[in-house]
């Protein structure tokens, strides 16, 4: 996976996360966020498919880490609400 690529899909899939899930969390935890997506929607891809998909900067990258952002942000409103 490249880093590069990583981390401008992930900051991109965090901001549409974001809008889509209607967080108010400001934008450093949202690239945060993101980025984990980003994280979990190329690991994610790897088990399920054998593939990284999350390799380049393209639309498939773009929508794997947007699903992996907004399963972050999932557990972090639940994580957030247990505290």
């Amino acid at each position: 996976m490249n880093l590069f690529a990583l981390i401008i899909v992930g900051l991109i899939a965090g901001y549409l996360a974001s809008k889509i899930m209607k967080t108010d969390t400001g934008l450093f935890t949202e690239m945060l966020l993101g980025i984990a997506g980003s994280i979990l929607g190329g690991w994610l891809t790897q088990l399920l498919f054998g593939v990284d998909l999350v390799g380049a900067i393209n639309l498939t990258s773009i929508l794997f880490s947007l699903i992996g952002a907004i399963i972050v942000i999932v557990i972090y409103r639940f994580l957030r609400r247990k505290k």
